[in-house]
């Protein structure tokens, strides 16, 4: 029989969905003949009549810009107007001549095209060049008989009308293509309509003719599977279909199915049967005889023998507990080790062995008739937590289907817990006999025990309230460890923010002493001139008044000095210098500076200096006697009578503080500055050493001062590693005494020095020479040797000699200038370094050249390299002038080429003896 064609349900409906498909391209094939016709005619009307219209308009619009640009040019005379006229008579040909050809299939409008075009060549002709050539003429005359009759006018209005017709029948020629694409429309949406029937029918009758065909295919199957449901659990009746398609092969896979519903149930069945089995077992043995009875009747197995794990010294022992269909308990051997023979390597490799091909050694299966030989062996080892504690084999005179060692299996998955526990009873039924005898002796510690328990109790209690507050500190503990970090952040945050105002506050403090000392130095040398009234000129008054600006001058750079000083201090950037100090010499150096106060003032000055204070101590000399001299300054400001006493000694080392015996230090100093002024409140006390503060603003009007004294030497007695403290009362005084160490071993380690390179403006050192100093200290160090008196009044040193001012600030040059003149001195200036050069370059030779450092284009620093370096002057004496005072200035200077180094505000004093110096030099 010829095998029958399989045709499914997919091809069924592939071929049905075909049949719509060609039926579908058909009428689309049809319908875009019929649209692409429609489309032509359509972009026919598009393309063309547009066209038409707008080549029409812009033959028009040549005309309009010929005629306005003709009137135009007539009117004004202006060429421009010529220019769209130009344009216009070139360009209406071009697209006439378009529209001529556009109209090839329409010969009546053709006609009526060269009318116009006959038109607007007469316009031309009759009324355009000739009025464009009057007027280029200037034939006004002619022109206005011209326009009198007019001529243009009529031509014009001829071609309007002609345009007019021309349009007016390509707009019903337009109509009339749009009322045939309709009727074509319509005639195609019949058509449409009536392909859309067809095929819909046809796919009707398709659908039809399919689901009849799956329909009644899948009633079949249906009624088949309701007849098997309808049998009450019976799994035996099977699906027949008919067809050859997929409803054929579900009926299959149904049948498959219901067989394999049909394993399942049994394997549940007997896998349930087998677990109820145990319950209520209390020993291995009835245990291993129960269940191969059991599996037995199940699998049909003809032999079996079960093997229970026991602990001996050999190690683990496989005893047999139970045999089925044995011969007189000669079924297999009595017992085994891991390992040995095949039963013992299925317990040691943990896995199954089944066996078909059964040797001819093997036990026979014995019966009533005689004794046959198996046919299959199976080998399964029992597990309890992945241990084997039993093994079991069965012989079968059939082969073990795959079901039945599925059954095995799965029973065996759980057997072993039940081997486990009947063991475990076994095992607490022999230590249940144990502990009765052990009960009373555990019932009379029980009683020791349960006072212990009661102990630990409460103990476990307070562990468990100790445990939470030590909980609650960790919680308080991490709360306070992030305020602290985010407290940290803060600080660092203000910290940066602190480097960075100090910053601005250094750069702003030098550039104001910049500022300051420019002016202040023009205004001091030109007092000093003014009050030394070499001609003579003024009067005693304008001589004092001289003396008043020149005072009130130096109180001005004093005062800067003092600003520089407290912001290098705050800024902990101030130089200390740790040398020697003579403290035998201080007392002569109180009395010569301050002895003339006080026969001014009529206060009595006394100075005690004590036996032990020792000569030589180690300190920064010039802050220690910038404190004293403070000290001192506002003792005799405000006590108008009485005394001011100094007192100096040695702190005894029973007076010592623990935070003084924290410093490496030789010894300890006191000295006490104490007056019989007005006195200080005790709650002004701390105020008074902070900046720009005193006791009162009544003590500001009638004492003055700025309030920077007391706190610049606070804070200098802090970098030497000391303090000032205060005990006074209104009305009766007050005591300054300053303890102070002596460091010979350096700074302490809290005061560290900063080096950096920006640091803040420095402050001017003054220049204190002594009246009995024989040797002259410039500011940049350089000793001056003394000058011969003789030398020193004549004036042949300055006599004739060029000297070149170099500045940029006009108050300076004419200062400087000033007083260089009247030395007999040829001067010439130059506001900076490039005029500097030129003048250099130009000019004769110069003695001495004064430059200053901070100017624009070129400043002095460059300047003197260059003057140095490319004018190859070494020898020539340049004195570097500046206002603003930084660290290092000094050595930038000379590093630079200067010869010497001053700053402003200038004493004319000093600047004569180094100029005299160097020219002598």
């Amino acid at each position: 029989m010829e095998k029958k064609i399989r045709f499914g349900i997919k091809s069924k409906i592939i071929i049905g969905y075909l049949i719509i498909i060609v039926c579908l391209f058909i009428a689309f094939i049809v319908l875009n003949s019929q649209i692409s016709s429609l489309q032509k005619e359509r972009n026919f009307i598009i393309d063309h009549d547009i066209e038409v219209h707008d080549l029409t308009n812009r033959i028009e619009k040549h005309l309009l810009d010929m005629e306005t640009g003709q009137r135009g040019y007539i009117i004004t005379g202006e060429a421009s107007y010529l220019e769209p006229y130009n344009g216009a008579a070139s360009s209406w040909e071009k697209d006439y001549n378009a529209l001529y050809q556009l109209l090839n299939n329409n010969p009546n409008q053709q006609e009526k095209l060269e009318k116009i075009k006959g038109s607007i060549q007469d316009w031309i002709e009759a009324a355009g060049e000739p009025t464009i050539a009057l007027k280029k003429e200037n034939n006004t005359k002619e022109l206005q008989q011209f326009f009198e009759k007019d001529p243009g006018r009529q031509y014009m209005d001829d071609m309007r009308s002609q345009f007019t017709s021309f349009r007016n029948v390509e707009k019903k020629s337009t109509e009339t293509r749009a009322t045939e694409l309709d009727e074509k429309n319509q005639k195609i949406k019949i058509g449409l309509y009536g392909l859309l029937f067809f095929v819909t029918l046809i796919s009707l009758v398709i659908a039809v003719v399919l689901s009849n065909s799956i329909v009644n295919t899948i009633k079949e199957v249906t009624q088949t599977i309701k007849r098997i449901t309808a049998s009450k659990g019976e799994l035996k009746g099977r699906i027949k279909v008919r067809s050859n398609d997929e409803i054929k092969d579900l009926g299959l896979a149904t049948n498959a199915l219901l067989e394999n519903i049909e394993e399942r149930n049994w394997l549940q069945t007997n896998l349930a049967h087998a677990v109820t089995m145990y319950q209520g077992i209390a020993s291995v043995d009835k245990l291993a005889e129960k269940f191969l009875f059991t599996i037995s009747e199940m699998t049909g197995a003809s032999f079996g023998a079960f093997y229970v794990r026991e602990e001996n010294d050999k190690g683990n022992l496989f005893v047999k507990q139970a045999a089925f269909a044995d011969q007189k308990s000669e079924a297999g051997r009595a017992s085994f080790l891991i390992g040995e023979g095949l039963i013992g390597q299925a317990a040691l490799e943990k896995r199954t062995f089944v066996i078909n091909d059964v040797p001819d050694t093997y036990q026979l299966i014995a019966s009533g008739l005689g004794d046959v030989k198996p046919k299959s062996i199976f080998i399964v080892p029992v597990l309890f937590e992945d241990e084997v504690i039993a093994v079991i084999e069965l012989a079968s005179l059939h082969e073990f289907t795959a079901l039945e060692q599925e059954l095995i299996s799965q029973v065996i998955e759980t057997f072993g817990l039940t081997i486990n526990g009947v063991i475990r009873r076994m095992e607490i039924a022999r230590l249940l006999k144990e502990s009765q005898a052990m009960t009373e002796e555990l019932q009379a510690q029980s009683e020791e025990l349960q006072t212990q328990s009661e102990e630990l109790q409460m103990q476990s209690e307070e562990l468990r309230m100790i445990n939470e507050q030590l909980e609650e500190r960790t919680k308080d503990a991490e709360e306070k460890t992030f305020e602290l970090e985010a407290a940290k952040e803060d600080l660092e945050e203000k910290a940066h923010q602190l480097e960075l105002n100090s910053q601005y506050k250094s750069e702003f403090l030098a550039n104001m002493s910049h500022e300051l000392r420019t002016p202040l130095n023009s205004i001091l040398i030109l007092s000093e001139m003014l009050e030394e009234n070499a001609a003579k000129t003024l009067s005693e008054d304008e001589e004092e008044y001289a003396r008043i600006i020149h005072s009130s001058g130096k109180d001005l750079l004093a005062l800067i000095n003092d600003i520089l000083d407290l912001s290098k201090v705050e800024s902990g950037k101030l130089d200390v210098l740790l040398a020697e100090m003579n403290m035998s010499e201080l007392p002569d150096q109180i009395e010569r500076n301050f002895s003339h106060v006080a026969e001014q003032k009529k206060v009595q000055l006394t100075i005690n200096k004590a036996q032990d204070v020792p000569d030589i101590i180690h300190t920064d000399e010039k802050r220690f006697q910038q404190i004293v001299k403070n000290l001192l300054s506002n003792a005799f400001k405000f006590t108008e009578s009485g005394s001011v006493t100094v007192s100096i000694q040695r702190v005894a080392d029973h007076r010592l503080t623990t935070a003084m015996r924290t410093i490496d230090t030789d010894c300890w100093l006191e000295i006490a500055v104490a007056d019989t002024g007005i006195g200080i409140p005790k709650e002004k006390h701390q105020l008074i050493f902070e900046a720009f503060q005193q006791a009162d603003g009544a003590t500001v009007r009638k004492y003055g001062g700025t309030g920077l004294g007391l706190s610049i030497c606070s804070e200098f007695a802090k970098l030497l590693g000391g303090w000032i403290s205060l005990s006074s009362e209104v009305g009766k005084g007050s005591t300054f005494t300053l303890y102070l160490p002596s460091l010979s071993n350096g700074l302490v380690d809290y005061e560290k020095v900063n080096f950096a390179y920006e640091e803040v403006a420095v402050s001017v050192e003054e220049a204190e020479a002594e009246a009995e100093s024989e040797t002259e200290i410039t500011e940049i160090g350089h000793p001056v040797q003394p000058v011969d008196s003789s030398l020193q009044d004549d004036e042949n040193v300055f006599q004739d000699k060029r000297v070149l001012i170099v500045d940029d600030d006009q108050r300076n040059i004419f200062a400087l200038k000033t007083a260089l003149a009247k030395q007999g001195m040829t001067i010439m200036t130059a506001h900076n370094g490039i005029e500097c050069l030129e003048m250099m370059k130009n000019s004769e030779p110069f003695d001495l050249i004064l430059m200053d450092i901070m100017m624009p284009q070129m400043d002095g620093y460059e300047a003197m390299q260059k003057i140095r370096g490319e004018l190859k002057l070494v020898d020539l004496p340049i004195i570097a002038l500046t206002a603003k005072a930084m660290k290092n200035d000094r050595e930038k200077c000379l590093e630079a080429g200067a010869s010497d180094y001053i700053s402003k505000p200038l004493d004319l004093n000093q600047l004569f003896s180094v100029m005299r110096v160097w020219l002598v030099n």
